[in-house]
C-alpha cells in the first residue's frame, strides 16, 4: 500500500524546505522530493542577501519591501548564526544617476518600512571616512551613505530549515527524481524514482516548489495547470580575489544604471548580479563571457586598485512574470497558482526571494488550511530557532 503524506513538495531548495518546516511545524506529515541534493539550484546561486529590497521601491512594491523588512528582523532572532547584519555603503558620483536627494529620501522610506527600527538607521559617512571604503574611488565622488542590511549563506539555510523540517517530522528523499502526479478529487498520487526503483505515494495536498524547473513538473501533473506567463532570466555572480574588509557596496552600473553588489565572501569578495534573458534548459545555466566582462567593468569603474582575477563563477535563475521593458525594474512578488482557490489540492509557485521564504511558506500553508484536516502545531516557524545556534 502506497505510503500517505497531508503534504508532498517538489523541489529542495529555500522555498520547498520552507513550506516542507511550515507543514511539519503544523502538526502534518510532509515528504520532500528533491533531484539532486538541497539549494543544487538557485538557492545557492543567489547574491546570499537577507534584504528588504532597496532598490524595489524603484517599482513601488512597498508592500515587498516591508514584508521583506519584517523576515529579515525575524530571521536575524531564529537564524543568528546564519544570518548577519552588514553595512552597506551607497556611493554618490557626479555621474549617477541617483543623486544625493534620492537616495536619502529612499533611505528615508526604507527606514519607515522597516518601523524605525534601529537596524533600519541610515548616515552619511564624514569624507575623512572615504579612505577606509576598501579602495573605493573618491575621483568624483560626492556622498557615501550607510546603511544596514543582511547576509548569509544560502546553502547553509535551506539546510537549516529542511533540517528543522525533518526535527519535526517531514520525510526528505534526496536524491530522488518526481515523475508524473495524478490529481483526484481527494488529492494526488505522486510517482517518483529513488535509488533506481520508481516509488508511489499519496498526499492530500501537492506543493510544486521547483523553482526555475516549476514550469517542467507542472506539465507532469495530471491534469495539467493552466500555463503561468513567466520567463527566466539568469543572474551571474563572480567570487573575485581579495577581502572586502568594511561591508558590502551598492553600486550604479554606469552603462544601464542598474544596481549591483560588491559583498564580503570568505577571504574574497562576491560581485553580482546580471540579468540575462533565458530560454534553455535550466539543468545547463552557466555565466557567459559578455557577462562576466560586465561586471568586471564595474568593479574596475569603482574599486581601480582592486585585484580583478575570478576565482569562482556561477549562474542562477530568477523566474519574472512576462512583461514589457528590463527585467530590473519587474516585479519580485511570488506568484501562488492552484487547482481550486476554495480547496486547493495542488499549489504551485512561481517567482520568490529568499528573504522571504518563510512569510511564503505561511500563505501557502494558510491556503493548504482549507483542504488539510486540522492537527495540533508543534512549533511556529517565526520564532523557532533554526542553525548552529538554536
Amino acid at each position: 500500500m502506497a505510503e500517505h503524506y497531508n503534504v508532498v513538495v517538489i523541489g529542495g531548495g529555500i522555498h520547498g524546505a520552507g513550506i516542507a518546516q511550515a507543514a511539519a511545524c503544523a502538526g502534518y506529515s510532509v515528504l520532500l522530493i528533491e533531484k539532486t541534493r538541497l539549494a543544487a539550484g538557485s538557492s545557492s546561486r543567489s547574491s546570499k542577501l537577507i534584504h528588504g529590497g532597496l532598490r524595489y521601491l524603484e517599482s513601488l512594491e512597498f508592500s515587498l519591501v516591508r514584508e521583506s523588512l519584517a523576515e529579515r528582523e525575524r530571521l536575524l532572532k531564529i537564524a543568528p548564526g546564519l544570518v548577519r547584519l552588514q553595512p552597506f555603503h551607497i556611493p554618490v558620483y557626479t555621474d549617477t544617476s541617483r543623486r544625493p536627494l534620492t537616495v536619502r529620501t529612499g533611505l528615508s522610506l526604507y527606514a519607515l518600512l522597516g518601523r524605525l527600527h534601529r537596524d533600519s538607521r541610515f548616515r552619511k559617512l564624514r569624507k575623512r571616512d572615504w579612505d577606509t571604503l576598501d579602495g573605493l574611488e573618491t575621483s568624483g565622488l560626492q556622498a557615501v551613505y550607510r546603511y544596514h542590511d543582511a547576509q548569509t549563506d544560502d546553502v547553509e539555510l535551506t539546510r537549516a530549515v529542511m533540517q528543522s523540517a525533518l526535527d519535526h517530522g517531514g520525510v526528505l528523499r534526496c536524491p530522488a527524481e518526481f515523475l508524473e502526479a495524478d490529481m483526484m478529487a481527494t488529492g494526488s498520487r505522486v510517482h517518483y524514482r529513488s535509488s533506481g526503483n520508481e516509488t508511489a505515494c499519496t498526499a492530500d495536498v501537492l506543493v510544486n516548489a521547483a523553482g526555475p524547473w516549476a514550469h517542467l513538473v507542472d506539465r507532469h501533473i495530471t491534469p495539467a495547470p493552466d500555463p503561468v506567463p513567466v520567463e527566466l532570466v539568469q543572474g551571474t555572480h563572480l567570487v573575485v580575489e581579495g577581502a572586502v574588509d568594511h561591508g558590502c557596496y551598492y553600486l550604479e552600473v554606469p552603462s544601464d544604471r542598474r544596481a549591483v553588489f560588491l559583498l564580503p565572501w570568505g577571504e574574497h569578495a562576491l560581485l553580482g548580479t546580471t540579468e540575462t534573458p533565458y530560454t534553455g534548459d535550466p539543468d545547463n545555466v552557466a555565466p557567459l563571457p559578455e557577462e562576466e566582462t560586465y561586471l568586471l567593468d564595474v568593479l574596475k569603474h569603482y574599486f581601480p586598485r582592486r585585484p580583478q582575477r575570478v576565482v569562482e563563477r556561477f549562474a542562477g535563475l530568477r523566474v519574472l512574470p512576462v512583461a514589457e521593458g528590463a527585467a530590473f525594474g519587474r516585479s519580485r512578488e511570488t506568484r501562488l497558482t492552484v487547482d481550486n482557490p476554495t480547496q486547493p489540492r495542488r499549489v504551485s509557485i512561481y517567482g520568490g526571494k529568499l528573504t522571504g521564504y518563510r512569510a511564503t511558506a505561511e500563505k501557502v500553508m494558510a491556503m493548504l488550511r482549507q483542504t488539510l484536516p486540522v492537527r495540533p502545531a508543534l512549533a511556529d516557524t517565526a520564532t523557532l530557532r533554526i542553525g548552529p545556534d538554536q
